[in-house]
C-alpha cells in the first residue's frame, strides 16, 4: 500500500509573508517546492490585483459559499470575515495518492483540519510564521506592553502599505478590511504554539526584500532558509522557534 503524503501547512497573520515565501521557495528550491501539491481554499472575497482563479483561490460569491456549509466532508469557517471553505474529501484523495499538499493561508483552517477525525492519521508538518520573535514578546512582556495592540498596529502598517501598492487609492471598503484583518493577528498568534515551527519575520508582503534585489535579503533570507530547512528535515536552530502555550498573553 502506498504511504499516505503529508500535509504542510504554513500559517500566519494576514500580510506575515507568507506568499512571498512560498514564491521564493519555488524560486530558489524549486525541487522542494514541485514535489508538493499546492492546496488551493474556496474564498467568498474579491480577488487581488495579480490573483488567479484557481491557482491562488476559487473565489466564489458570497451566496454561492453559503450553499457549501452542508455540503458532507467540506469545512466552511469565516475567516477575517470572508468565508473560505476545503473539501477534505479532495484533499485526502491527494495526500492517499502519496502526495505532499501544501496549505499556505490563516492558521484557523489548520485548527479545523488537525481536529478533524478525517485528518487523524494525515501526518502533518506545522509551520507559523510570525511578524514577532520569541525574544520580543518575553521583552514586552517585562516592559508591561500591550502586545497585542502593538501587534494590531504593526500588522495595519503592513496591510496598509501592500493595499496602497496593489491599488494606489484605497476605497472604504479597502479600509474596513485591513482593519479586521489587524485586529485579527492576536488572535491568530494565540495559535502559534501548537504549530512545530514558528519562524519569525519582520518582512511581510509589504517588505521590498523578498523581490527588489533579485534575491531575497534581511529577514526574508532568513525565513526562506528556515522553512527550506524544515522542509528537507533539518534543524533550523538559528532562527526557527518552539513557543510554549503560555508565552502569548491572554
Amino acid at each position: 500500500m502506498k504511504p499516505i503524503g503529508k500535509l504542510i501547512m504554513l500559517s500566519g497573520p494576514s500580510c506575515v509573508g507568507k506568499g512571498p515565501l512560498c514564491s521564493a521557495l519555488q524560486t530558489f528550491y524549486p525541487e522542494l517546492y514541485s514535489n508538493m501539491h499546492r492546496l488551493v481554499l474556496y474564498n467568498s472575497r474579491d480577488r487581488r490585483p495579480g490573483e488567479r482563479e484557481g491557482i491562488d483561490y476559487h473565489f466564489r460569491s458570497r451566496p454561492e459559499m453559503e450553499k457549501m456549509r452542508d455540503k458532507e466532508n467540506f469545512i466552511l469557517l469565516d475567516v477575517r470575515g470572508d468565508l473560505q471553505g476545503l473539501d477534505i474529501e479532495q484533499l485526502r484523495y491527494i495526500l492517499e495518492q502519496g502526495q505532499d499538499v501544501l496549505f499556505e493561508g490563516n492558521p484557523f483552517i489548520p485548527r479545523a483540519l488537525w481536529d478533524s477525525p478525517q485528518m487523524s492519521e494525515v501526518p502533518m508538518l506545522k509551520i507559523f510564521l510570525s511578524p514577532i520573535s520569541k525574544s520580543e514578546i518575553l521583552w514586552l512582556r517585562s516592559q508591561n506592553a500591550d502586545i497585542a495592540a502593538i501587534i494590531v498596529d504593526v500588522m495595519r502598517r503592513k496591510l496598509l502599505r501592500r493595499t496602497q501598492r496593489q491599488k494606489g487609492i484605497m476605497s472604504f471598503k479597502d479600509l474596513e478590511n485591513i482593519k479586521q484583518r489587524s485586529n485579527s493577528a492576536p488572535e491568530e498568534l494565540r495559535l502559534a504554539c501548537y504549530f512545530d515551527w514558528v519562524i519569525p519575520n519582520h518582512d511581510g508582503e509589504d517588505s521590498e526584500n523578498w523581490t527588489a534585489f533579485d534575491y531575497p535579503v534581511g529577514d526574508a533570507f532568513m525565513a526562506l532558509q528556515t522553512f527550506a530547512a524544515i522542509l528537507q528535515g533539518e534543524q533550523p536552530v538559528c532562527w526557527g522557534e518552539h513557543w510554549e502555550e503560555d508565552l502569548w498573553p491572554g
